[in-house]
């Protein structure tokens, strides 16, 4: 009896499943270890400028009530001019900022940052991320070692049916812990630091990365789904196929047909002496056959 599944489109199936779930693993780990899942810009006074400093990123003034604060904080509420934009972005971890008239950046732990009220929330999302990762990786081996293992059908099956059950809740995990995050950093622009407080913000590259993640490791969960299932249904209808033709070979009637015409078959090749080179490999077939 044939494969009920060609070897190399399993193959395929499995390579597919494999190269998606790797994706989605490397996604994850770079856009958790980044910083750019938000950026934008504060809008700050710009510093009175010092020594040889001139451009637009300073104040100078040449009169003498240049040290007056009221003077100075009249210009600094009605002089747009007298603002200047810093860059930012921030992560699950920290959050940067451009230093004005000099190179580098202010870099400040993001949970820090966040409102007293919700860190709890923002670890949580942590530990969803790190537990999202550990299952991609988990997920990935198993499909790995499904491609690699050249035993049984049935072994390889197991294995898949694992590996889907992890990847699904793999998936999961990073959709909460990406929600999380979003609604922590929404609470912190609303609630965080004065000296914090971005003027404009929107989602960075590492948050697209992450969802980027979600969505290969949601369609590696499919399509491992899908090989499982289409592996059991082509069983199913080879089983059907060949309690059909041993139906017909031993003209067993519907009613008086054995439960398992499978092992009738394996038990009558025992005893049947009209033919002696009948291939004993296909007992093999027969006997999977007949567990499944």
């Amino acid at each position: 009896m044939p494969d009920s599944v060609p070897a190399g489109d399993r193959w395929q199936r499995s390579s597919a499943a494999f190269s998606l779930s790797f994706l989605s693993l490397v996604f994850s780990i770079t856009a958790f270890s980044s910083s750019y899942w938000c950026e934008g810009t504060r809008k700050v006074a710009k510093p009175f400028c010092t020594g040889q400093s001139k451009g637009d990123h300073c104040i100078r003034f040449n009169n003498p009530d240049a040290n007056n604060s009221n003077a100075v904080q009249y210009i600094w509420e009605t002089g747009d001019d007298k603002f200047v934009e810093r860059k930012f972005h921030a992560g699950i971890w920290y959050s940067c900022e451009e230093i004005i008239n000099e190179e580098g950046e202010k870099c400040r732990s993001f949970i820090s940052l966040t409102p007293a009220a919700d860190r709890g929330v923002l670890w949580l999302s942590i530990v969803a991320e790190l537990l999202y990762i550990i299952l991609l990786l988990t997920g990935a081996i198993l499909m790995s070692v499904e491609m690699c293992y050249y035993s049984t059908v049935i072994d390889g099956l197991k294995i898949n049916a694992f590996s889907a059950v992890v990847t699904v809740l793999a998936g999961l995990l990073g959709m909460v812990a990406h929600m999380m995050y979003t609604t922590v950093f929404q609470m912190t622009v609303n609630l965080g630091p004065e000296d914090w407080r971005p003027h404009t913000w929107d989602y960075g590259w590492s948050y697209c990365l992450a969802w980027a993640s979600f969505a290969c490791c949601m369609a590696a969960a499919v399509t491992t789904i899908n090989k499982y299932t289409k592996t059991i249904l082509e069983f199913k209808h080879k089983r059907k196929m060949l309690e059909r033709n041993l139906k017909i070979k031993y003209k067993f009637p519907d009613h008086t047909a054995p439960e398992k015409p499978c092992n009738v078959y394996v038990n009558s090749f025992h005893n049947c002496t009209e033919d002696p080179a009948h291939p004993i490999k296909g007992l093999r077939h027969l006997a999977t056959i007949s567990v499944l």
